[in-house]
């Protein structure tokens, strides 16, 4: 890419993030990020096809290797011995969710994009997304404990469903809220002691 064609898609993309921070990706208009950047729509049109694929491109790429960090932990979970499982249960999703908060907040533009202002997008059903794969990989646990001898009563799917939402929630406020790292950081701790004991009381562990 040249430097003259960097340098504009430099100023696309600044001028994007701040109408979609402001006013979100429904209510932000192409016509003023093409204002801002300095560019005609023709010019804006042979970077992208539309707004969702300029939204695309500002966050694709983080929330991919967000998800990615989130799917590994289960997978690397999932791949521990049965009888070791028990015992590392909050180790390896308080180390993914500890990486993925440094990860948010080395990307806190993009998150805050994703967070607040992808409504219209398919980066608005992050939460959703994490909680679909953390249901699975509790009823994939479940069944693990049953094998050990540790029956664990089945959940109700919509307090199942409340508690995981809630977790994933709790847990993108301390990104929106831009808090010291350092205290997000301990407030993360805290709230994973706090789940996971709850997790535990629930399955009667």
């Amino acid at each position: 890419m040249g430097e003259e064609r960097s340098a504009t898609l430099e100023r696309i993309h600044e001028a994007a993030k701040k109408e979609f921070l402001e006013k979100g990706f429904l209510g932000a208009s192409l016509r003023t990020i093409v204002k801002l950047a300095g560019v005609t729509t023709g010019a804006f049109y042979g970077y992208y096809r539309s707004k969702e694929e300029l939204f695309e491109a500002l966050v694709g790429r983080q929330y991919e290797m967000f998800m990615g960090f989130f799917r590994r932990a289960q997978e690397d979970f999932a791949a521990l011995p049965p009888e070791e499982q028990p015992e590392n249960l909050g180790d390896i999703s308080g180390a993914c969710m500890l990486e993925m908060l440094r990860y948010a907040y080395d990307n806190l533009e993009e998150f805050k994009l994703i967070l607040c202002c992808s409504e219209g997008t398919r980066f608005a059903g992050m939460a959703d997304e994490m909680a679909e794969i953390e249901t699975k990989a509790t009823h994939d646990y479940q069944d693990i404990l049953e094998g050990l001898g540790r029956p664990s009563p089945r959940i109700d799917p919509r307090l199942e469903h409340i508690l995981i939402t809630g977790m994933f929630n709790a847990f993108f406020e301390l990104i929106i809220h831009e808090m010291p790292l350092h205290e997000a950081e301990n407030y993360l701790a805290e709230m994973r002691a706090f789940y996971t004991a709850g997790w535990m009381k629930i399955m009667g562990q």
